[in-house]
């Protein structure tokens, strides 16, 4: 018995059993040959962690536009605090903590530069709408290249589902899948505050005296509230829930949110310059795809697309530095300088 499968027997005596077994995963849409030491569950962790998409996490946006302060979120940090929710979560519901992991790190990695603002424009540009969620789905199928030029990380039947599945009105096929709604939905909405708070827009005391009442009156106190409640609500049954009161001041706050940050005229107020931006470079390649470097179209040979696709693909594919880095160079003139005036 390798290592693989000694931890695939210990899932079975460490996991309830309405848990998601990596012996009993759905497989893979091209069959591979198992790792000897990890699970299929952690492979795919792995695969995403390495992947390119991940790391320009780090330069994409969560709410606020290119902040001036080290401590605000960026969909990279807001990734990791997605993922530790759901495993604190997945812990306590003795549920598959390898595949929560794998896909709270993959649920954004489809996410544009600009974060949502970036995604209002394109789903406006592209004929067939733009979800964020399926971008993700897109990202670890076809647009990852691994090493040795091979396309898509090629990621388990769950951990598909699980990333498609985090935002909108479905529901995922598993407990851990749908863990990552809830985890996503706790994390965006409590450290959102934060970086509302540090930016000036909100007070803790301006937030609803009736909801933090309920919720909590800081926002580690707010999150171990939403996890307790899904704990006691969800431990050893069939179904994902939040208990019915902390549920519904939940989605409260999250309005409250929408309301006096996510819709504020300061974070609004670059949006008129982010969506000329990103038409401008979709138009622009949209007029000649030979504009787009070759090695994106290498990624259309083996799968349906149109041109609208590959357009979006390579815009929601930018991190925030890049696209406005591009655009200036496509779009600005730039000094002339000749050393002979020196």
């Amino acid at each position: 018995m390798n290592a693989r499968e000694r931890r695939e027997a210990l899932e079975h005596t460490m996991y309830y059993t309405t848990a998601t077994f990596a012996d009993s995963s759905k497989g893979r849409q091209v069959a591979e040959t198992p790792c000897s030491m990890r699970t299929c569950f952690q492979r795919d962790r792995d695969r995403i962690l390495h992947s390119k998409a991940f790391r320009r996490l780090k330069h994409k946006t969560q709410v606020f536009i290119s902040p001036g302060g080290d401590h605000f979120r960026t969909r990279l940090t807001h990734t990791l605090e997605v993922a530790q929710i759901a495993r604190t979560i997945g812990r306590s519901l003795e549920l598959n903590e390898d595949l929560i992991e794998a896909m709270a790190l993959g649920h954004d990695l489809g996410h544009t530069p600009f974060g949502h603002s970036g995604e209002t424009i394109l789903n406006e540009l592209h004929p067939q709408g733009f979800r964020h969620n399926a971008q993700s789905l897109r990202v670890v199928d076809y647009l990852e290249v691994r090493s040795r030029g091979r396309q898509g990380l090629n990621l388990t039947a769950e951990v598909r589902d699980g990333i498609l599945n985090h935002s909108g009105d479905d529901t995922a096929a598993t407990l851990e899948g749908q863990i990552i709604k809830y985890a996503d939905r706790i994390a965006y909405i409590n450290h959102d505050i934060d970086d509302a708070i540090r930016a000036g827009i909100v007070l803790e005391t301006s937030l609803p005296e009736p909801l933090t009442d309920v919720l909590g009156h800081s926002s580690s106190k707010r999150i171990d509230t939403m996890i307790s409640a899904i704990y006691r609500a969800s431990y050893h049954r069939d179904e994902l829930v939040m208990e019915r009161d902390i549920y519904e001041a939940t989605m409260a706050l999250r309005q409250f949110m929408f309301q006096n940050v996510y819709y504020d005229p300061t974070v609004k107020a670059e949006n008129p310059k982010i969506f000329h931006i990103i038409k401008a470079l979709y138009h622009y390649y949209l007029d000649d795809l030979n504009r787009i470097p070759a090695e994106h179209h290498k990624l259309y040979c083996a799968m349906a697309h149109t041109d609208e696709d590959i357009v979006t693909d390579y815009i929601a594919g930018m991190t925030d530095v890049y696209v406005v880095e591009v655009y200036k160079n496509l779009f600005i003139p730039r000094g002339w300088a000749n050393e002979l005036y020196h």
